[in-house]
């Protein structure tokens, strides 16, 4: 690790949060208590992944996917104040089907470097998603109360109602994706092109793989606020 490097660009930290305190903002802390956690995350992640990456048998994905599954579900909870299950449910499905249209296509190998990477890419953005789709659902619920009595009130069943609040919580957890589709190679350089091209790999190659997780990520997206949607509007039914 190059920790002189990761030492000066801690002033990249320390200049928000001595901002923060200056103005009385309150979360300078937070900034600096964060940051430094997400060093240590880091860096164990660094070591994890070198064991991983060793792995010959294609067997012990099952147990590392469940773990990763396992911990989304949990953060997921705690961020919509919901239940365990159907969050595990919706990111595990989600991301189940897009690794094996992945694998299947050949699009990404078995290979742990490939497989594990991708998957952990994938979980992230359905856990987002999720989380995104919870809470708009909530919200809409909550504020379009008399919209779904109405809706009864004139013969439609409650799930004709709540399709209406399923269908704008959905388009609101896709507006990052969306955001993200019309400005990439334009407004921004993608993280994964960037990290590519520091690693020396020729710019056509790195916008490559960078299409494809895009694509990746709009499908992901779209299946985890489909799911997350769905579970959760049954259980109010």
């Amino acid at each position: 690790m190059q920790l002189s490097l990761i030492a000066f660009a801690f002033i990249l930290v320390l200049i928000p949060a001595f901002l923060s305190f200056k103005l009385s903002i309150g979360i300078e802390k937070e900034i600096v208590i964060n940051s430094i956690r997400a060093f240590l995350q880091l860096t164990v992640l660094g070591f994890v992944l070198g064991f991983l990456f060793k792995i010959k048998n294609p067997l012990w994905y099952i147990p590392i996917l469940f773990l990763m599954f396992l911990y989304a579900a949990y953060i997921a909870k705690k961020r919509t104040n919901y239940k365990f299950l159907p969050a595990f449910l919706s990111i595990g499905f989600a991301t189940l089907i897009i690794l094996i249209i992945m694998v299947t296509l050949k699009i990404i190998s078995l290979k742990p470097y490939q497989f594990i990477p991708i998957a952990g890419m994938i979980i992230g953005n359905s856990l987002n998603t999720y989380t995104l789709t919870i809470e708009r659902l909530k919200r809409e619920i909550t504020l379009q109360k008399e919209v779904i009595e109405s809706f009864i009130s004139i013969g439609a069943s409650l799930k004709e109602a709540y399709k209406i609040m399923q269908k704008e919580a959905i388009k609101a957890a896709l507006i990052p994706v969306n955001n993200m589709l019309q400005t990439i190679g334009i407004v921004a350089i993608p993280g994964i092109t960037t990290g590519m091209l520091l690693a020396g790999t020729s710019p056509l190659k790195a916008v490559s793989y960078q299409i494809i997780i895009m694509y990746m990520l709009v499908s992901i997206n779209l299946f985890s606020a489909l799911f997350g949607s769905m579970f959760y509007l049954r259980q109010k039914r």
